[in-house]
């Protein structure tokens, strides 16, 4: 079936923030979507719509309501199933992206001595030095909890993960390698096979952060083969307040709960319970109902777009960016310089002004992008940068925007006459 033709104008419209004006009257121009992205109509109507018509608690009644709220609530579960290529068994709702990779943290902390998620000194978690903190504090925490010890892979001069090493990071003594499949930072896309090949090899199970890539282009798990994936619905067109944790059924199947309570359970006594199947297991209290139905309507309104045609759109707007920004005497872009395994993300310095003073200068212009450490201080420090300043791209971008992002770099030299 062919793909509709990508028109970033028309698109822009869908969405409600851009009939703004920002600045004294400016058009706004959205390149922070790495953070979070904007909202279109059918995902507020979606989540408005639950509320106004089917709001009751779901997994809790008997009522119309009660039912009507299951079945919208399984529904966007299927739908985030579909969306990854996975069975709807394997779907569990959280509240962020966070939530879902401290859940696996935890459960792995509290398993059974002997189990395949038991941790003990002298075993091994690899992280990799490009993580966002979301990826890399919960690891450190259950090394330091468990006595294991954390190794990551190392970051080349081109902005791209060193892997020459990969036997001697990733040993018999690993158990867990947690690793992003596209940099917040750099844009880089990380070259997953070898990595999960050689995670499996020995044993060890495979986590992806995919909150950089699954709102960009298509993923497929069992083709992956990652054992493990999380991702957040704000960056993914969603509303806020929902994450996604999928896993192998046969993993979650042995896991521990990570939040008790009710909703998760099959029995309970005065002094005992025992756990509600997979994935209720992993759902304590009432979950953020409307919230999955609102992400059910972003995954969809991106699949009739197509993913092939998302990633392809921001490729073109970041080869022109990149191009046009290094035509412009001291920017320094941080990561790839072309458009080879990275997505559109472009992190860049300006000589002798700080990432601060360069957003707040852009801002004047109507030009949101996100400055600073960017939830990366090791990164950072690795790199020698105070921070950057970041543009991140999305469907509702066009190539005015980049022309717009370029001459407020050049407005910003102007100003601090640099």
């Amino acid at each position: 079936m062919n793909q509709p033709i990508f028109d970033a104008e028309v698109i822009k419209r869908d969405f409600p923030i851009f009939d703004r004006k920002v600045r004294g009257g400016l058009p706004l121009i959205f390149l922070d979507s790495g953070a979070t992205s904007q909202k279109p109509r059918s995902v507020l109507d979606a989540e408005r719509h639950f509320y106004e018509f089917t709001n009751a608690a779901v997994n809790r009644g008997s009522y119309l309501l009660a039912e009507e709220a299951n079945e919208a609530y399984e529904d966007a579960r299927a739908t985030v199933a579909e969306f990854l290529k996975a069975d709807a068994s394997e779907i569990i709702f959280t509240k962020s992206a966070t939530e879902s990779l401290n859940l696996l943290a935890y459960s792995f902390g509290n398993a059974e001595p002997g189990s395949n998620f038991a941790l003990k000194p002298g075993d091994s978690i690899v992280v990799s030095e490009m993580e966002h903190h979301a990826n890399l504090i919960p690891w450190q925490q259950l090394a330091k909890r468990t006595g294991a010890t954390l190794s990551w892979f190392a970051l080349k001069q081109d902005g791209r993960l060193d892997l020459d090493s990969i036997d001697q990071v990733i040993t018999d003594r690993t158990k867990i390698v947690a690793i992003t499949q596209q940099s917040n930072v750099l844009g880089t896309i990380v070259p997953l096979e070898a990595i999960v090949k050689r995670a499996h090899e020995v044993g060890a199970i495979v986590v992806l952060d995919a909150c950089q890539s699954a709102p960009h282009f298509a993923i497929d798990v069992k083709k992956l083969d990652v054992d493990f994936l999380a991702f957040s619905g704000h960056k993914a067109l969603g509303p806020t307040g929902i994450g996604v944790l999928w896993g192998k059924f046969e993993l979650l199947n042995q896991m521990v709960p990570f939040l008790t309570g009710g909703s998760m359970i099959e029995s309970v006594t005065m002094t005992d319970a025992t756990w509600a199947p997979v994935p209720r297991r992993f759902e304590a209290g009432v979950p953020n109902m409307a919230q999955a139905v609102g992400l059910a309507a972003a995954l969809k309104y991106l699949t009739n777009i197509g993913m092939d045609s998302v990633h392809s759109h921001e490729m073109a707007l970041t080869k022109s960016a990149l191009l046009q920004i290094a035509e412009i005497p001291g920017i320094k872009v941080i990561g790839p310089q072309d458009t080879d395994s990275r997505g559109g993300v472009i992190s860049f310095t300006v000589d002798q002004v700080h990432p601060h003073d360069v957003g707040q200068v852009l801002d004047q212009y109507g030009i949101a992008v996100r400055t600073g450490h960017h939830c990366a201080w090791p990164l950072m420090r690795k790199l020698n940068v105070v921070g950057t300043t970041r543009a991140s791209f999305y469907i509702y971008n066009t190539e005015a925007d980049v022309s717009a992002l370029v001459d407020g770099i050049r407005q910003v030299q102007k100003y601090f006459k640099v």
